[in-house]
């Protein structure tokens, strides 16, 4: 996989040099100029405190193999970081695939970004609190707007308040006694908007580390706000099954192909 850095030199807010504090994006396959295929940016789970591997590099691949091309962004994490440094790395990378469409070989108005767990959480916070760029930013990349154009959450973190927040997310993405107000703030079904995207969910309805309670408000509020969404809630699905198992009732392949077709994917 070739993979590049986000920013040519430190990332804002950078607390040092080492890989961990060096967001970057790792493609699959190689540019492809001239074409203009979908892409799906991967953020990995681990409780803002880690990075899943089976939910990195095997996803994009999957990607690669129904037509969609796929990159992994490698995003910081607590505790060293905290929010809004992930939401950053997030917005960067939409921005930064958008911006280099065209060497890239992707269609800049059809960017997703898929999430499990805490990337979930990213993926649903960069989906409901994106921006539409800088014009007069220096760094032409960051004029380029960092809304998603779709969105797949397996399993996500939705809320960080309780009852239904996780708190180990919670407490890598702000800290042991974050303010209430900064806590719901990024309960993200509460921030949908008519602009969020058309959104996938799958969630398992047994998880017990993060309630499908979590996809079922985030889906409400996008009913409420008329925004396409498709729900999948198979009844045993034990958190972390990534792809899961061929055949099994966590194998969400089929849906999301359906789906990615529905959403002009």
């Amino acid at each position: 996989m070739k993979t590049v850095p986000l920013w040519s030199g430190d990332a804002p807010g950078a607390l040092g040099k080492d890989p961990s504090d060096v967001p970057s994006l790792s493609f699959v396959s190689d540019d492809q100029p001239g074409k203009k295929a979908p892409i799906f940016i991967v953020f990995p789970g681990g409780g803002y405190g880690g990075l899943a591997d089976h939910e990195g590099k095997p996803v994009a691949e999957w990607f690669e193999s129904v037509g969609v091309r796929s990159v992994v962004l490698k995003y910081r994490l607590g505790p060293r970081y905290h929010h809004p440094i992930e939401l950053g790395d997030a917005a960067r990378s939409v921005r930064y695939v958008r911006s280099n469409a065209a060497t890239i070989g992707i269609d800049p108005e059809r960017i997703g970004v898929l999430g499990f767990s805490a990337g979930g959480h990213l993926a649903s916070t960069i989906s409901t609190h994106w921006d539409r760029g800088q014009l007069e930013a220096t760094d032409t990349i960051d004029r380029a707007s960092s809304r998603p154009d779709a969105s797949m959450l397996i399993y996500p973190v939705i809320r960080l308040s309780d009852p239904y927040g996780h708190g180990g997310s919670r407490q890598n993405l702000l800290g042991a006694n974050p303010n209430v107000r900064l806590v719901e703030s990024l309960d993200n079904d509460l921030i949908v908007s008519l602009e969020t995207p058309p959104t996938l969910l799958i969630h398992g309805a047994d998880d017990t580390v993060v309630p499908v309670q979590n996809s079922l408000l985030y889906s409400k509020s996008l009913a409420d706000h008329k925004v396409p969404f498709t729900i999948h809630v198979p009844s045993h699905g034990p958190h972390g099954f990534g792809l899961g198992a061929p055949g099994s009732d966590q194998d969400w392949r089929g849906v999301a192909e359906k789906w990615l077709r529905s959403v002009g994917f």
